[in-house]
């Protein structure tokens, strides 16, 4: 019989067993340690927000899709500033920002923003960089800086502190150490970290908790879905890139199953407008074939559903963003102008050339 190298095959066999098991374990280590983090911002929730937006941009890195959400959106030119702070600090926020973690407080007219960012940070270009342009204070132990941001052309104060080499905390509140000391105590955060559990595994989520800026938006485009929304006491929204796209999944929280019913009865009549309207003639000429192509799988593939949970009830929507929608529709510009010869429908008839095909009842 003819000998076979048998301890090279194992040893081969080893090797290559090994170097699997090594890649597993970092894999399942990396994510593990992203895990963490990401629980570790979020625990920093303040117990009276109205909204909460998380932002996992390593996660994001990863998927074909930020391609084409590149591809998409618009490349404006760097301000003077922003290359300034890059050339001087070594930090560019798409490349060594890892994740965002944004919790707004909106009651009337009393709002305040809390911001807390984890990235590849060097602390010391950071800080000489913020105490040449702001300036610094002592927030109990930690040391912050106080600058002004122009967010929409209006001047606002903020403050800054570094909380880890690793992780910084930005707030519009001048007593940044209470706010983190709010953030950090336990009561109220269990129903938001409910929601936070149920939305695990998603780079991109927002919870919002009655916030009044939301129905005040909706009040003046739609006051049939403004209504709606004043019902549902939460409200989520994730994004998760599947390949080139990304599933996008809304869904509101009611306390009734008459509220959920009609609700996802109000969301599937859009959807059956949605159907017609693409149907019509006059549209089909009026539209490209490839637009009119992109709106139909958007029909097609957009589902609506009610959730029945031991906590309550809720209608989920799910809208399939694809490279081929996102080609055809235009990036939105603050303030722009449309066509006049175009003008645009209002927001109840517009709505259903973005919703879906009817949903199974329950």
């Amino acid at each position: 019989m003819p000998t076979y190298p048998t301890k090279r095959v194992a040893a081969a066999a080893l090797a290559a067993a090994l170097v699997i098991l090594a890649i597993f374990l970092s894999l399942r280590v990396s994510q593990g340690s992203r895990d963490r983090e990401r629980s570790e911002l979020l625990a920093f929730v303040p117990p009276d927000v109205t909204s909460v937006v998380f932002i996992d941009l390593e996660q994001l890195r990863a998927s074909p899709f930020l391609a084409t959400l590149y591809a998409w959106a618009p490349n404006p030119a760097e301000d003077a500033d922003y290359t300034q702070f890059v050339e001087e600090t070594g930090f560019r926020y798409e490349r060594d920002l890892a994740q965002v973690f944004v919790a707004v407080r909106n009651h009337g007219p009393s709002s305040s923003t809390l911001a807390l960012a984890r990235g590849r940070f060097d602390r010391k270009k950071m800080e000489a960089y913020l105490g040449r342009n702001a300036t610094p204070f002592a927030q109990g132990t930690q040391k912050a800086f106080r600058f002004v941001a122009k967010p929409n052309g209006r001047e606002e104060a903020m403050s800054l502190a570094f909380l880890s080499d690793e992780r910084i905390a930005i707030s519009d509140s001048e007593k940044l150490a209470q706010v983190l000391g709010f953030a950090e105590a336990p009561s109220g955060r269990a129903e938001w970290q409910r929601r936070f559990d149920r939305l695990a595994g998603s780079p991109f989520f927002a919870v919002l908790r009655q916030d009044p800026a939301v129905e005040t938006l909706l009040a003046g485009q739609s006051p049939q879905l403004a209504s709606f929304i004043r019902q549902l006491p939460w409200i989520t929204v994730a994004a998760k890139p599947e390949g080139d796209m990304v599933r996008v999944v809304a869904e509101g929280e009611t306390l009734t199953d008459t509220a959920a019913s009609q609700l996802r009865d109000f969301l599937e009549g859009i959807q059956l407008l949605a159907q017609s309207g693409l149907d019509d003639p006059e549209l089909r000429l009026r539209m490209k074939p490839e637009e009119r192509d992109a709106y139909v799988e958007l029909v097609k593939e957009t589902e609506i559903e009610k959730i029945d949970r031991s906590e309550g009830k809720a209608v989920r929507v799910i809208l399939p963003i694809t490279p081929q929608l996102l080609k055809i529709a235009k990036f939105p510009r603050v303030g722009a102008v449309p066509d006049s010869a175009d003008p645009p429908a209002p927001m109840d008839q517009r709505k259903p050339s973005r919703q879906a095909k009817p949903a199974k009842s329950n």
